[in-house]
Parts: structure tokens; sequence; C-alpha cells
């Protein structure tokens, strides 16, 4: 079902935002945002339209009125509604978020631009019920959690798995799609959170070129470059380009070290044939990394809450510690339209993903020095984390789709056959320095120097075949039915799992109510898993796959003429066999079972032709539903985790998060917005052990260490022209002090950003 949203008309000023306060509860700020939406949905702007005069009616003559002549004012590489995503391929199927019987969040590209976004994390802090996990154990890069569950083998990339360990950025993306819920009879094994999507910019039919330069407080720069060239009739390339640098408000008092960013990307993309019967598109993408990684800040065991034997803004890394690395994804695809209803796109990608970090792990009693050493066990150095990776991918997938009548009813039919082939190497670094306290030399290691520690390497072939028909079979009404069958053939150099073989079903069904083009109510139930061994869960012996299931009732309206979606989702999300996200971890089984039950809201869009918004709140009840049981690996005996952990909170997963940014064109090119992201407290410990569960020092009651709730203020000031803006961004307004991510078994906490200031300038031709 296809809905009218015509390019918002040019208008006056019509009403001032009040000034943005900070609050300090997540129901003072969720009542701010509702209270803004709730009078505009009491009276709609009207379109003022003048009516060309006619001429006046005579027997004899036909009426004649003169021509109208039509122009779009839309920037032609735009594709969404400025917030609001107008069309996505989350759910396999090129169609309206709004058709989707499912719960789906876009990030679109204007919003990530006015917030001056660089990387994914920055974007994501847009998605409701959304948190991140600081790394640690190996599971580097973007590692985050939605809905309370994990989602580091849920990311795509157009549509195909890119589940390596890298930092991801968005200077080459059109929007971000979150398919909330599980997911695999759609992309294969996952978790029960959702499907993070990145979705590439393509190639436009009309010439447009973009550069941007940005300066900010702690040393921040970054200059970008969008070019669109168009080739022919219909052949059009795009380049995309990016280099950023920033430090940090965060250092080591002794050398001044800071956690540092530098990194720079290329895109390059090209299409033929674009909108014919035959449609051939091309890309290739370069990311560079070249950090200072940021570990943290430590907790204090006697209170359970960042230390206080330090300030936030101390920080034990020093020059010699890095985060490097190179990713290569060569993108080919075919998309051949039998019909205007039927279409089959085939995929193929080669992907080479290298990366290489030597970290330190902050102290809660060793104050930073010059050499980054803190004293370890048995005489010696903690030299702190160590990883040398390459990443290999060959991924082919075709997808048809197709609408048509049958049986006297419609329907919209999905089909896809995918096989994935994936080559991992993974090692710890040599020690080219002292390891020992009694030398007094100092650990040393290198990028891609290799030793023998951490090795493990593994090869594995991915079939899977799937299909799905939603079909109305009554006005209004439509029921969604889907079936896939994966299978993987793995070998480990472990020796815990050599080898791995499975087959496996996922299903996905869901009943929709459409009854007019603005309204949409539907109940769903899909599954997913993930194998014993997936992404180096390896356990002693061989345990039950990791599964999930969702049930969810939604609904999702359209309010003034298309301009703003709102939706509202309740859901119920169980997942058994929880695995560790810890490649160190000696118990890979966390959970047995455990659930989230979780109510959210979310609006994008336009409330007047002048005020946009975006917004969510997600209310989460989750709890430990049964503990793990895990192979000791001496002994063979399954040791049961602690019976006390039941009932309890799982890992970062607050009871509540909340998301707003809104601006407001006042004319004549000025524009100004804001926003506040606001998450509750989330807990950091591992549920896996037989031993006591976290207290406080005399107690007995459960009390893991926590990072504490926040709100963080964004603000922004625009004056924008038709080839030339310039923005003044600044972050954490308020400069307080908060911790964005935790390190799940507990340790320690990575605080946010302090404020940043940061002033952008944009041309356009």
């Amino acid at each position: 079902m296809s809905h009218l949203r015509p390019h918002p008309p040019s208008g006056t000023l019509r009403q001032l935002l009040a000034r943005l306060q900070p609050a300090t509860t997540a129901p003072a700020v969720a009542s701010l945002a509702f209270a803004m939406l709730a009078p505009a949905a009491l009276a709609q702007t009207a379109t003022n339209v003048s009516p060309a005069p006619a001429a006046p009616p005579t027997a004899t003559h036909e009426t004649s009125l003169p021509a109208v002549k039509v122009e779009d004012t839309a920037d032609p590489m735009e594709v969404n509604n400025g917030y609001q995503a107008t069309e996505t391929r989350v759910g396999r199927v090129k169609q309206d978020p709004h058709d989707v019987a499912q719960a789906v969040t876009s990030v679109t590209h204007q919003l990530m631009e006015e917030q001056q976004v660089g990387s994914l994390r920055e974007a994501l802090r847009n998605v409701s019920g959304l948190t991140f996990n600081a790394a640690e154990g190996g599971r580097a890069g973007d590692n985050m959690m939605l809905r309370g569950f994990y989602t580091f083998g849920d990311m795509y990339l157009d549509g195909i798995r890119d589940t390596a360990q890298y930092n991801r950025e968005t200077f080459f993306l059109e929007q971000i799609d979150v398919l909330r819920g599980s997911a695999s009879m759609l992309f294969g094994r996952g978790q029960a959170g959702g499907v993070i999507n990145l979705v590439s910019k393509t190639p436009k039919r009309a010439d447009a070129y973009t550069l941007t330069g940005s300066l900010g407080t702690e040393t921040y720069s970054e200059v970008t470059a969008d070019l669109n060239k168009r080739l022919g009739e219909d052949s059009a390339i795009r380049v995309n380009l990016m280099k950023r640098n920033e430090g940090s408000w965060r250092e080591n008092p002794v050398t001044g070290t800071e956690p540092e960013v530098d990194r720079g990307g290329a895109q390059v993309s090209l299409s033929l044939g674009m909108q014919t019967d035959n449609e051939f598109n091309f890309s290739y993408l370069y990311l560079r990394n070249r950090d200072i990684p940021d570990y943290g800040f430590s907790f204090d065991n006697a209170t359970r809450a960042p230390n206080t034997n330090f300030t936030p803004d101390t920080f034990w890394g020093v020059d010699g510690n890095f985060d490097d690395s190179d990713v290569n994804v060569v993108t080919g695809s075919w998309t051949h339209r039998f019909s205007p209803k039927t279409e089959l796109l085939t995929s193929l990608r080669y992907g080479d993903y290298e990366r290489s970090y030597w970290a330190r792990t902050p102290s809660a009693t060793v104050a930073p020095n010059a050499d980054g050493t803190i004293t370890g066990n048995g005489g010696n150095w903690n030299a702190g984390p160590t990883r040398s990776m390459d990443y290999e991918t060959l991924a082919l997938q075709s997808v048809l789709t197709s609408s048509f009548r049958a049986w006297d009813m419609k329907h919209e039919v999905v089909g896809g056959v995918e096989y994935l082939h994936e080559d991992s190497h993974r090692s710890s670094l040599l020690n080219l320095g002292g390891t020992t306290i009694a030398s007094g030399i100092p650990p040393l290691f290198q990028p891609y120097v290799e030793g023998t520690g951490g090795l493990n390497n593994f090869t594995s072939d991915s079939y899977a075949l799937y299909l799905q028909d939603t079909v109305e079979f009554i006005p209004f009404w439509k029921a969604t039915l889907g079936v896939r069958r994966d299978n993987l053939d793995a070998e480990y150099t472990s020796a815990t799992s050599p080898q791995l073989n499975y087959g496996e079903w996922s299903y996905r069904a869901a009943l929709s109510y459409q009854p007019t083009e603005t309204a949409h109510y539907y109940f769903g139930y899909s599954d997913s898993f993930s194998p014993t061994a997936d992404l180096y869960q390896l356990t002693v012996v061989p345990q039950p796959p990791e599964t999930s299931e969702v049930y969810e009732i939604g609904a999702k309206w359209m309010f003034f003429d298309g301009d703003l979606s709102f939706r509202t989702a309740l859901y119920s999300a169980t997942k058994y066999w929880e695995r560790s996200s810890d490649l160190e971890s000696t118990a890979a089984i966390l959970t047995k079972k455990r659930r989230t039950n979780g109510l959210e809201l979310e609006a994008a869009g336009r409330i007047t032709p002048n005020w946009e918004i975006f917004s969510g709140l997600a209310l989460m009840d989750a709890e430990i539903l049964d503990t793990a049981e895990n192979v000791n690996a001496t002994t063979g005996v399954i040791t049961k985790g602690n019976l006390g952990y039941i009932g309890q909170r799982p890992r970062n997963t607050p009871e509540y998060t909340f998301n707003l940014w809104t601006t407001y064109a006042l004319g004549g090119g000025w524009k100004i917005g804001g926003g506040v992201e606001v998450k509750g407290d989330r807990y950091g410990y591992n549920p896996s052990g037989a031993g006591a569960v976290p207290t406080l020092p005399g107690s007995t009651e459960f009390h893991p260490n926590t990072a504490p709730s926040y709100d963080r203020w964004d603000a922004m000031v625009a004056y924008e022209q038709k080839s030339w803006a310039a923005r003044l961004n600044v972050k954490n307004l308020f400069d307080d002090v908060y911790y964005d991510s935790i390190y799940d078994n507990g340790p320690f906490t990575v605080p946010g950003t302090g404020r940043q200031i940061i002033l952008t300038g944009e041309l356009k031709y």
C-alpha cells in the first residue's frame, strides 16, 4: 500500500520552540515530548492554494483553463521526507515502513546530518531501547544491545550479513533501518533484539555535489564529499569521501595521551540501466581506523558505582596503544524486472576485514603512568587486551519479489536463496617488551605482530532458502507467513568445538488490519536461532543452540497528510540458552532462559511545515527466568548458575530509554533545534557462575556494578541557503559527566563525551 507524502510547502513563522531545560527523570522528559505532540494533533495546518482563474462558462464554447506549471523543489539527492523514512528493504521487499507488520525504526540522512553524526554509535542514540557495550574479551567494534539482547550477530550492510568486528561510519549511508524482534526467517541466524541494516547511498540521475568541513573543540575536524555525476540517460556514478580526527576530554595525567579517533573512508558506486528492466550496481567501500581506544573507568567494589579514587577524566592509555583496522568491501548487484510487479535482485559481495589492537584497561587503585603498566598476578604485567584479526567473507544471494492475484486474493511474495563463506583468523599479539614485573621493562606490542596465544581459526559455508507470502484474504486484512531453512558446515581449530554442522527452520507470521492508508494494526510472531559455536561462542561439549521467540502487537498511524508517522508496539521476547559475547569466557552459557516484556512509542516527521520531530520511548521489564548450565572443562561436571540470579534484571538492560530531537525553521534560512537522550541505570555482572551474587559489603541483597542513569542534552542552530549552509552543534550542552556504555561482565564503564562545540560549513552545487 502506498501513501501520499507531499514535499513540505514553505511557510511563515508559526511558533517558537520553548527553551529546552534538562530533565532529571524519564517521565519528565517523556511528558515534554508528548506534550509537544498533543496540541499539534488537534489542528492540522492547512496548505494555502490559489486556484487559477477560469474563463466564464458559455453555452457555445468549451471552458479553457490556463496551463499550470509544477516544479519539484525537492533535493534530488534526498530520498526521505526529512526525519521520516518513506522506503525500506529491511523486510526483504521494497516497501513503506508503515506497511511492515513489525516494529521498524529508521534513522534518516537528514537526522544524522543535523546532529553532526560521524560514527554508527552516535547515530544509534536515536533508537529507543538500545544500549552500548564497552569492548572487552575480543568482542570489539560496534557492540550494541537492543531490547536487552545482543546485536553483534545482527549487523547488515544493504541486506547482506556484516558481522565483522569494526567501527562503522555514516558518511556513505542514506539511512539506518532497525527491524525490531527476531528475524531469522528473513536474515538467518541471529538474536532476539532485532536487525540493524545500514543502507548505502546510491547514484541518482542528477548532477549534485556536496562538500562539508567541520572544526570543533577537543581537536575535532572532519571533511566529507558527496559527489554524484549523471553519465547518461540511465547511468550515474557517486563518490563519498570522509576524513575525521577527534580527541577527548579524558587524558593520561602523566603523558597527556588522550583517546583518539583517526578515521577515513571512501565509497565509489556505479549504476547502469537505472530504472530499466536490467539494472546493475557496483560499489567499493574502504574504511580506515587508526585510533587510540578508550577502555573506560573502573567501578568501586565498595559502592558498585564508578570509583571515586580518580576523576572521570583520568585515562590509563599511552601513545603506544592502538586500534587499527582496514575494511574493504566490493559488491555487485543485478536487478531484473520481469514486470512492474515482479523483480529478481541478485547480489555478490566480497569483504575483507583486518583489525589489530592493544588497549589499556583502567584500574580502580593504580594511577596512570608513562608506560601504561599495571601490576598483574604471579609477578607478570597485566598487559591489557590485544588482538589480531582477519575475517573474509564471500556472499551470494538472490531475492525474488512479486505481487499478483490468485484465487481472488492479492499476494505479495518474497523468496530467496543465500550462500555465505566465512574464513576467520584470530590471535593475540606477541609481547615485544617485558613480561615480568621484575624485569622492569614495560610490555610492548605492534599491530599484526602475532603471538601464539588466543589462536582461533574457522571456515564455514552457510546455505539458506526462504519463502514468505502476504495475502489480502478479505479487504483490509492481510496474513503473512514465512519459513526458512538454514544449513551450516564449519570447522574450527579449537579443541572444544572442532566442527559444527546444523540445520535449522525459522518462521514468521503476522496478521494485519489496514482499514485506511493512514492506519495499520498488526499482531506478529517471529523466532531466531544462533548455533552453539557461532561467532566464536565455543563450548566444551555441544550445547543446544541459542533460540528466541517474540510476540508483538502494534499500531502505526500517519498524521498531517502523511507527514508525521507514529507507532507503538507491545512485545514479549524470550531467549533460551543465551551465550556470552566475551570471547575469553570459560563459561559460554549466560542464562538458560530470560525474557523482556516491553512497550515502545515512536514519532517521526513534521508536525507543521516548519516543525520536525524524531522521538522514541522504550519501557523494558527484563528478567532472568532460569540460570545457566555450563560444563566444567576439566571434570565434565555440569555447573548450575547461582539460583539467586533468577528474577533479577539482566545486564545492560535499563528499565527505560528516551530520545528526542526536534528542529524549527524560523524563516529567512534560520533553523534551531535540540534534543535529549535519556537512559536508566544499567547493570554489569556475570550471571553464569555458581558463586555468590554481587552485593554491597555487609549485605546479601543483589547489587551489581551499576552505570547510573543519565540525560544528555544537545543543541543546534543553522543558517541554510540553496547552495550553502552553516551549522553550529553543541553536544552535551550542560557538560554533564555520564557513562554511556558498560562492560557487561561488570569491571568498568566508559564515560560519554564532554561538552563539544562543532562548527560546520556546507557547499552544494
